[in-house]
């Protein structure tokens, strides 16, 4: 009978840091009022109202507003918070690199694009 109380007791201690209803909830209720805020933004401020102009600046909002709930989603949802710090790093520096090779793929094929229409073997039909 012993054995079993202190398998409970160890059991109750192993979760402190985790999720818990409430935290669930307030992420939950986080992660609603930013895609709220997108919403508003999307049809209120640009489409019906006219406040808001499509281009860099709403794009920027957006790409914010959606890493805001990647964080949201990826620490709390997915566990990452309650990693170790070595994890953290060694996934975030793998995302880091991610993000620079879809940029440097961007610009090669931007550069790419605008050369070849250019040369006389590719005419601009």
């Amino acid at each position: 009978m012993a054995n079993h109380e202190n398998i409970g007791a160890h059991g109750e201690h192993g979760h402190e840091e985790g999720m818990d209803k409430k935290r669930i909830w307030s992420v939950f209720f986080v992660l609603l009022a930013l895609t709220a805020l997108e919403f508003l933004i999307a049809l209120g401020f640009v489409h019906h109202w006219g406040i808001l102009q499509k281009g860099a600046l709403v794009n920027t909002i957006y790409i914010v507003l959606t890493l805001v709930k990647a964080y949201y989603i990826v620490a709390f949802f997915m566990h990452l918070k309650f990693e170790k710090s070595g994890f953290i790093v060694t996934t975030s520096i793998v995302f880091l690199f991610i993000i620079y090779f879809i940029i440097l793929i961007l610009v090669e094929g931007n550069y790419l694009l605008t050369h070849f229409q250019e040369h006389p073997v590719f005419p601009n039909k």
